[in-house]
């Protein structure tokens, strides 16, 4: 910033007016009060011993000012987002997204899990997915989950991922769903693949807890709970998600 503005200078031959001698006196005098705040709020000194009117990253509670909220490339208008798609010789149709919550389409917000960069957050009640980012954002999905009775929660981590996964239904849903018995040696990845474009799954202790992050073509699901337990996003989200995680990600169910 450029220097304070120098005081007035001196009447010649008597001819200031009362008027301005006045009004220099409340320049001098609002000047004087500016420095004494200035003082009082910590700011550093410099050169002639005027405090130096620049932006500190720390304040009396020793608190950082938190950044900017960070800019992506790939986080932009959701026509873009949620628009028409080749992935993997399929054609992924564009989202209505205007029929889509606008809380449920993935954006960038300011972290609130207080997990480490690179956890994924599933916070059931929300149905919303964090992936938390350095900085102090996440980028936010919403999800839709599993019905009661069909809901897991934990800390578990990513073992590995799949594009166009092969769906293969449990035992105990085909023999609530006799119908799904085609799939029983399971159903090739595509468009009608309830597993949709990507899937994540989820190991706890080393072990496989049958839990799925994944996509799915219901874009109208997202929001709901009425899976078998999974946590799905719109295909095109789970694409984007599938291109930011690696293998052994954390992951906290809440």
């Amino acid at each position: 910033m450029g220097e304070l503005p120098q005081g007035p200078t001196p009447p010649r031959n008597g001819d200031a007016s009362v008027a301005d001698h006045h009004l220099s006196r409340r320049a001098i005098l609002s000047g004087a009060g500016a420095l004494v705040l200035l003082s009082a709020a910590g700011c550093s000194t410099s050169g002639g011993g005027l405090p130096a009117l620049e932006l500190d990253d720390t304040v009396t509670s020793s608190v950082p000012i938190r950044p900017s909220i960070s800019v992506d490339k790939n986080i932009t208008s959701p026509g873009v987002m949620y628009a028409a798609l080749t992935d993997g010789g399929f054609n992924v149709p564009e989202v209505p997204y205007l029929k889509v919550k606008p809380e449920f389409r993935r954006q960038i917000v300011v972290d609130t899990t207080g997990e480490a960069p690179g956890t994924i957050v599933v916070h059931l009640q929300e149905r919303m997915l964090y992936l938390v980012q350095p900085g102090g954002d996440a980028i936010r999905y919403g999800v839709g989950i599993g019905k009661d009775g069909f809901r897991w929660s934990g800390r578990a981590n990513i073992q590995y991922g799949r594009e166009w996964p092969t769906w293969t239904p449990p035992p105990e849903m085909i023999a609530r769903k006799p119908e799904l018995v085609k799939w029983q040696a399971g159903q090739p990845g595509g468009l009608t693949n309830p597993l949709g474009a990507r899937a994540l799954y989820i190991y706890q202790d080393g072990k496989d807890t049958g839990y799925r992050i994944h996509g799915s073509p219901e874009w109208a699901s997202i929001g709901q709970a009425m899976s078998s337990g999974c946590v799905r996003l719109i295909n095109q989200d789970i694409i984007d998600l599938y291109s930011r995680v690696s293998k052994k990600n954390p992951v906290v169910v809440v």
